[in-house]
């Protein structure tokens, strides 16, 4: 079974023609099964208004479905967090008369320029991401201990608590003891689910829904990370050379307050040092985060800045 997950960015609701309505927060999902291979369609139901909502929806897609409607402010910012988060396939579909040759400029030296125009069908799109999941083969996962981000979380009777997420990086299995980072509380795997389908395991790429026991359910909340990897790094301080994008207007401050995003954690941080010598969209800086942030170590993670008006994606850093 392989699993391809879209983030679709555009009108509220687009996806709803893609797949069947599932999990809704201030992020919902669309789930399309056809045999043994799935789809889940993501969309950022409070962006614009909340830049965590956009930031959630791209952390865990492997692709993107960008309607635009409008070219503003928002298209610019969505096409800035695509960049940053590395999304490199993609399907653009441009309406309301709007022309190639208005975004080209807008999307040049970003991922989105390589995304394919397609029309506005959404049974060909469908269709089209069927075939491409038939004909996804995963990487072979040898022995690695595999994290599951945790999106939502909740009771089921009769089962206990219950965490949704999607395994990076390796597999978890059924009975596996993980760690709730970046707490040091641990639950033992009661069960796994792949779109409503008991399985042993899940690996990379893989949407699931885990019950757990020996944990509670008020004991578990978005951003955490499920784990048994000895791989994992958790801190609250985060140093190395960050890079701006080339739209930010300004250099980084000292005591300048941004938020980090990481997997689903979308963390405030203060900048406790910065050195802006040479090129300043490079500067070389140091965080202090409200929480402790939870990563692989190589892992990039996202800049951002509520307070930068039309433009809050500010760039990434690779902690050293």
């Amino acid at each position: 079974m392989s699993n391809i997950t879209i983030a679709v960015i555009g009108p509220e609701g687009y996806a709803g023609d893609l797949g069947k309505r599932g999990t809704t927060s201030d992020i919902t999902f669309y789930n399309q099964k056809k045999g043994e291979n799935t789809i889940t369609f993501v969309e950022p139901v409070r962006y614009p208004d909340r830049l965590s909502s956009l930031f959630f929806t791209v952390s865990m897609a492997h692709r993107a479905l960008l309607v635009v409607d409008e070219i503003g402010p928002a298209f610019g910012e969505c096409v800035v967090m695509l960049d940053c988060a590395g999304i490199r396939k993609g399907m653009l579909i441009l309406r309301n008369y709007i022309t190639p040759g208005q975004v080209a400029p807008l999307i040049k030296g970003t991922v989105v320029e390589h995304y394919e125009l397609v029309p506005d069908e959404r049974a060909r799109i469908r269709e089209y991401l069927i075939r491409e999941a038939e004909a996804l083969q995963e990487e072979p996962v040898h022995g690695a201990r595999g994290a599951v981000p945790v999106d939502h979380a909740f009771p089921v009777k009769g089962i206990g608590a219950v965490v949704l997420g999607q395994v990076v990086n390796g597999t978890i299995s059924r009975h596996d003891t993980l760690r709730i980072f970046p707490t040091q509380k641990t639950a033992q795997v009661r069960s796994i689910q792949k779109h409503d389908d008991d399985a042993l395991s899940a690996g990379p790429g893989d949407r699931v829904g885990v019950a757990l026991k020996g944990i509670e359910v008020n004991d578990l909340d978005r951003g955490q990370v499920l784990s048994a990897s000895e791989s994992i790094t958790v801190s609250a301080t985060l140093s190395g050379r960050a890079t701006l994008v080339r739209f930010w207007p300004s250099p980084l401050r000292e005591q300048m307050v941004i938020h980090v995003g990481h997997w689903m954690q979308f963390v405030p941080a203060k900048v406790a040092f910065v050195d802006n010598s040479g090129d300043w969209k490079r500067p070389h800086i140091t965080l202090r985060t409200e929480k402790e942030i939870v990563y692989f170590p190589g892992d990039q993670v996202i800049l951002h800045n509520l307070d930068g008006g039309k433009l809050r994606v500010a760039g990434t850093l690779v902690p050293e």
